[in-house]
């Protein structure tokens, strides 16, 4: 039912449609659940918006816990320039191909995207569910339109991101001391359904497994690497999950023109997610259990 516009007023259009809808919500299952995560990566040192016709590289995973059990990698091609709202032009059929290529289906799939948080509620890892029906859930390093408080210190500590008085996602601080994520109600989950499945698969580290193993599988296809982590991505990804300053996974292998807003950095107009912090009250969801 759901598909990939090609112009930007076609996709406000889908994105105010898919807003609307009232898809049943997703229960997790009462087994292991396996996550998935997906991934796009553009070539090193481009600036600006980009254009149609960039390379792309992505990756989807499967992950049982820590386990990796199946992952899928294209090389392919953007379909867009970067514009803020319209994300899904740029980079959804390039996610929505790389996942489906994966040797079975996740129970639910991280995306490097905003959900709910969006000018027309419905972000690029929404729209990316629809499309595939499967349950999503957003990370990012920040909102997008949201606002909402910076969370306590500890691990596991969270406050809620708010848009005209709905809660579209949390901030998530997945390690005690660093940076949190933002995580976002996506396609059939709810923002706390959301909190809880990036808290179970991120064992310890900033980045969820599932997006961190797709960031590198996608990267190793880009730098035309047979599965060696270089020092460069040791010391801004996959280092950058424990990082000695906060913003360092914001600067990742200078991708800052991959234009996701989300772990790979964001385009200078977006204001830095601190900056946001006076315009909600704190909450934090382990006291609501």
């Amino acid at each position: 039912m759901w598909s990939w516009p090609r112009t930007g007023a076609e996709l406000a259009e889908v994105q105010g449609a898919l807003a609307a809808q009232a898809p049943a919500p997703w229960i997790p299952p009462h087994r292991e659940t396996v996550v998935g995560g997906c991934f796009v990566c553009f070539p090193r040192g481009h600036t600006g918006p980009g254009g149609v016709g960039d390379p792309a590289w992505a990756a989807a995973v499967l992950m049982r816990g820590k386990r990796p059990v199946g992952h899928h990698v294209t090389a392919d091609a953007a379909g867009a320039p970067y514009e803020q709202g319209l994300l899904a032009l740029r980079m959804g059929a390039v996610l929505d191909r790389v996942v489906r290529g994966l040797p079975a289906r996740p129970d639910v799939l991280l995306v490097d995207a905003t959900g709910r948080d969006h000018p027309r509620r419905a972000g690029l890892a929404l729209h990316l569910g629809a499309v595939l029906d499967l349950p999503t859930v957003g990370v990012t390093h920040r909102p997008l339109v949201a606002l909402g408080e910076m969370p306590a210190v500890h691990t596991g500590a969270t406050s809620p991101l708010m848009i005209d008085g709905e809660v579209v996602g949390f901030w998530l601080r997945t390690r005690a001391g660093v940076r949190p994520l933002a995580v976002h109600a996506a396609w059939r989950v709810d923002a706390v359904t959301a909190v809880d499945v990036v808290r179970l698969c991120s064992f310890g580290r900033r980045t969820p497994a599932p997006l961190r193993e797709a960031r590198r599988v996608a990267r190793t296809a880009r730098d035309g690497r047979s599965g060696r982590t270089s020092a460069l991505d040791r010391a801004h990804g996959e280092a950058g999950d424990e990082p000695a300053e906060e913003e360092s996974e914001d600067q990742c292998d200078g991708d800052r023109d991959d234009h996701v807003r989300g772990l790979e950095g964001l385009p200078e107009e977006h204001v830095a997610a601190d900056e946001l912090g006076r315009h909600a009250r704190a909450h934090d969801l382990l006291g609501r259990r």
